[in-house]
């Protein structure tokens, strides 16, 4: 736990995510929104685009459970085959056509360039 978190980081960050976090694409909206400068609809917009959803389809946790899984965006439930880390991070950046700088730092640290 955190200092003063009484929930712990990964409460917290299920709070702050507001659609679900990994079960949805919360954490994805939320990324283009810190990174990409976009207001919440238009992050919405361009993730539901990227995801091949509607907006709607962005906090239906069925459906991002398995476009994550398929996509290897990270996964919430426990499964050997899963991407999980830099192996998600990684797809994500590239999906979102964003700079994550542990992507970059781990791409920089073992000489990985594509």
């Amino acid at each position: 736990m955190g200092s003063g978190d009484p929930f712990g980081n990964e409460a917290t960050q299920e709070v702050a995510f507001g659609m679900g976090g990994i079960r949805t694409a919360g954490d994805l909206v939320m990324r283009m929104q810190l990174s990409g400068g976009l207001k919440i609809e238009a992050a919405k917009k361009y993730v539901a685009e990227k995801l091949g959803v509607t907006t709607v389809e962005l906090s239906d946790c069925s459906v991002i459970r398995e476009i994550r899984k398929n996509l290897g965006l990270g996964y919430p439930m426990p499964d050997p085959g899963a991407t999980k880390g830099i192996g998600a991070k990684i797809r994500i950046a590239e999906l979102l056509g964003q700079k994550i700088n542990s992507v970059e730092q781990f791409k920089k640290k073992t000489g990985l360039h594509y």
